[in-house]
């Protein structure tokens, strides 16, 4: 993993977004209320020079800047005419802080508005949950799990937004789909699924034998051993079939069952899904059988909550998968024409707000 300030020493190439440039020039992304301004300002012949201040207001951690500057240089009428500060991909920032702005004629930018703050608010919040999840987890190892709660379009930039909150926290996080992982030449990586299991009659053990036939050397190898709904013993089936080639096993256990192993115990704890005593269960059980190699991964409804939880016991878990919790909430960013033609233009409430963090965009 890259060093933090390795990432900020450059920024991102723009044709790395693979932006549709006709269409955002065209304002086909755009609120119609920022065409309809453009439209008229150019009808009239008027060009204000304005300062465009962007913010927002949370404790957060950005993302999305580097894909906003390059919705800005490639789809704006004259990049060059624009002067341009922003922050990086990665910084902490405050509420109310300025963190981009744009000063030129307000019609070569206009019609943008609306595509770089939204950027701005996707990212910055999957960058600030992703934070939220490392530091909960202490260390250790995240998988980066929300590809199938959301539109396919969003995975490139989302895994990147999470990409860099590892990086910043000096964390190891993974993704699950090469989409997710490709701005920074990584790959997807993934356990054996339940749907090989099904494919192999519901035979996880077999399902694990052959996935390990297929897979490369340096693959590591995980798999899922809720299919029965007897996690600790499907845990050992499959670390005796497969010996020092697996890597792990993931407790995945729906909310709404109670793993078999559990069911002579019930009474002074919540058994459903995947809980404290059933992952100590399993852990004693690979101890016990000669297995203590075999990492443990826990996902299924794993928010930042429940990581603490698991963390201020002392659960053995070594990783943790976590999905749709990270693309829920919301990090929302305004722009603001502050200045016009050198004067104070802002309306009430707002103001300039200078930023000595800034850096200017070349």
């Amino acid at each position: 993993m890259i060093e933090p300030l390795q990432l900020r020493a450059s920024r991102l190439d723009p044709e790395v977004f693979e932006l549709p440039v006709e269409k955002m020039k065209e304002g086909y992304y755009t609120d119609a209320y920022f065409n309809h301004t453009r439209g008229t300002l150019l009808a009239d012949g008027h060009h204000p020079r304005v300062l465009m201040q962007v913010f927002q207001r949370k404790h957060a951690m950005l993302g999305g800047m580097d894909e906003a500057i390059a919705i800005l240089k490639l789809c704006s009428e004259d990049w060059d005419a624009l002067e341009v500060h922003a922050l990086h991909d990665g910084d902490r920032i405050e509420p109310w802080e300025t963190v981009m702005t744009i000063e030129g004629d307000y019609t070569l930018f206009a019609h943008l508005e609306t595509v770089y703050l939204g950027v701005l608010a996707r990212r910055t919040l999957i960058s600030t949950n992703t934070e939220r999840v490392l530091r909960a987890a202490a260390g250790k190892p995240i998988i980066f799990m929300p590809a199938r709660h959301d539109h396919h379009r969003v995975q490139t930039g989302d895994g990147y937004a999470a990409y860099v909150a590892g990086v910043m926290l000096g964390r190891e996080i993974g993704v699950t789909s090469d989409a997710q992982a490709s701005w920074w030449g990584g790959r997807g990586v993934g356990t054996v699924p339940h749907a090989l299991i099904a494919a192999y009659d519901g035979d996880t053990v077999l399902a694990a034998i052959r996935f390990a036939e297929w897979a490369e050397p340096d693959l590591r190898i995980t798999v899922l051993v809720d299919f029965d709904n007897d996690s600790v013993s499907t845990a050992l089936a499959v670390a005796d079939a497969l010996g020092p080639r697996l890597w792990g096993v993931r407790l995945d256990t729906s909310g709404q069952l109670v793993d078999r192993s559990l069911w002579d115990e019930m009474g002074d704890f919540d058994p459903r899904g995947v809980n404290e005593r059933l992952v100590r269960k399993v852990r004693s059980a690979l101890d016990d059988a000669g297995h203590p190699g075999v990492r443990i991964v826990v996902s299924g409804g794993f928010s930042v909550e429940k990581i603490e939880e698991f963390e201020r016991r002392g659960v053995p878990v070594d990783a943790y998968g976590v999905g749709s919790s990270l693309i829920r909430g919301e990090n929302d960013f305004t722009a603001d024409i502050v200045l016009t033609d050198g004067k104070s233009s802002s309306k009430i409430g707002r103001r300039l707000r200078s930023n000595a963090r800034l850096e200017r965009v070349l």
